[in-house]
C-alpha cells in the first residue's frame, strides 16, 4: 500500500490528539503495519488549534511528518483556513459542515459529516471525534474499519467502550450511506 498520511485539524477538547492515536494504534498494531504521530497544539487548554497527523505505512517509516496528506479531517474553521490550500488534488477533505463553511469553488467538495450534531443528539458532544473517525472507515481505504473499531475500543476509558461503539457505528453507517468510497492515492 505504500505511505499514506493523515492530517487532523481542530481545536483542543474536541479529542483531535486520541483521534491521532487511534489511528495510528489502529494502522499498527491491529492492521500490523507502521505508524508515527506528531502532534500540535496551542498553549490554551482547550479552544486553542489542534493538530494530530499520522504516517502509516507497512514498511519502516523514514520520515514522520506528513507532507501531502492522503486525507484531511478538519473539525474548525481555523484549521480548514490553514491546511486546505495546496493540497494534492486527490486528498480526501472530510468537514463537520456545522463547523467548518468550505470555500465553494474547492474542487473536489470535501465530504462532510455533522459529526458533532449527531454526538450532540447522542447526549455526548465528546464522541464527536469517534463518529468521524467510524466515517472516516466508511469512505476511505485507508484503514481497515475492523481495527480501526478496534482501536477505538481499546483507547477510550473504561466503562464506556459500549457507548463509543455505537458512536463508531453511528459514523460509519452515516458514512455507508452519504459518503462516497475513496481509494488512497497509494493505491493509485
Amino acid at each position: 500500500m505504500g505511505i499514506r498520511e493523515i492530517r487532523i485539524a481542530g481545536f483542543g477538547g474536541q479529542g483531535v490528539v486520541l483521534s491521532g492515536q487511534i489511528v495510528g494504534q489502529a494502522a499498527s498494531i491491529h492492521d500490523k503495519g507502521f505508524a508515527t504521530l506528531t502532534q500540535s497544539y496551542g498553549p490554551e487548554a482547550r479552544g486553542g488549534s489542534c493538530t494530530s497527523e499520522v504516517v502509516i505505512s507497512d514498511e519502516p517509516i523514514g520520515y514522520p511528518y506528513v507532507q501531502n496528506p492522503n486525507v484531511l479531517i478538519i473539525l474548525s474553521q481555523e484549521a480548514y483556513t490553514k491546511y486546505v490550500n495546496d493540497l494534492p488534488s486527490d486528498t480526501l477533505v472530510i468537514i463537520d459542515p456545522n463547523l467548518v463553511k468550505p470555500d465553494p469553488s474547492q474542487n473536489p467538495a470535501p465530504l462532510a459529516i455533522p459529526a458533532t450534531h449527531m454526538a450532540r443528539e447522542l447526549g455526548r458532544v465528546v464522541v464527536a471525534n469517534i463518529i468521524m473517525l467510524g466515517y472516516l472507515a466508511a469512505v476511505s481505504d485507508i484503514l481497515s474499519p475492523k481495527a480501526l473499531k478496534k482501536s477505538v475500543l481499546t483507547s477510550v476509558p473504561k466503562g464506556t467502550e459500549e457507548f463509543n461503539a455505537k458512536a463508531f457505528e453511528l459514523g460509519y453507517n452515516y458514512g455507508l450511506e452519504h459518503g462516497k468510497k475513496s481509494k488512497s492515492k497509494a493505491d493509485g
